[in-house]
């Protein structure tokens, strides 16, 4: 059974993701998480902030996993890499061009203007490219693993930006097979 908190959070991470942090309300969030009022504000007092932070710890926390879960399923890194960026791909276009990058919103929004949501975009950012760059180093030297990995972030979250404007899943398409090359080489 979900709990009132949880579906706040789970509400606050589609919206954001769809939304982004400016465009996504608290009465919103209430509204379509079926939770009382008075529940936001008991379980997140320090507001829209701290949800958001919550909320997108819950959201980078369930794509690491992801991340990690789809690694392990293929020893070759140049595969597995490939095949979880076609995933994203197939994921972005089955939402119909409105998701795929979690965070990439409200880094993108709140960078400038909130340290403390650019502090956990960041971390985030960090344990996602940890876990391309442990994978890597089966084949790979730790300084290049940790190069490559920080590359493979940044072509996937600019993949997903291209991805939703152009309504196609042929960037991160391109990109996928562009780092299967890198990495196997």
């Amino acid at each position: 059974m979900t709990t009132s908190r949880e579906q706040i959070i789970e509400k606050t991470c589609e919206l954001l993701e769809i939304q982004g942090y400016h465009g996504t309300g608290l009465n919103q969030i209430v509204k379509e998480s079926g939770s009382p009022k008075g529940s936001l504000y008991y379980y997140f007092p320090g507001g829209k902030e701290e949800l958001a932070v919550e909320a997108i710890q819950q959201a980078g926390t369930m794509v690491l996993k992801r991340i990690r879960h789809n690694l392990s399923l293929v020893d070759d890194p140049a595969i597995a890499i490939r095949e979880f960026i076609m995933n994203i791909a197939i994921n972005v276009e089955r939402s119909g061009y409105a998701k795929g990058g979690p965070i990439t919103t409200i880094a993108l929004e709140t960078a400038s203007s909130s340290e403390q949501l650019r502090a956990v975009c960041d971390q985030i950012y960090q344990d996602w490219q940890k876990a391309f760059s442990e994978k890597l180093q089966t084949v790979h030297l730790p300084e290049r693993a940790a190069s490559m990995s920080t590359l493979i972030i940044a072509a996937i979250e600019g993949g997903v930006i291209l991805c939703r404007t152009s309504k196609s899943r042929n960037p991160l398409e391109r990109i996928a097979e562009e780092i299967y090359f890198l990495v196997g080489s």
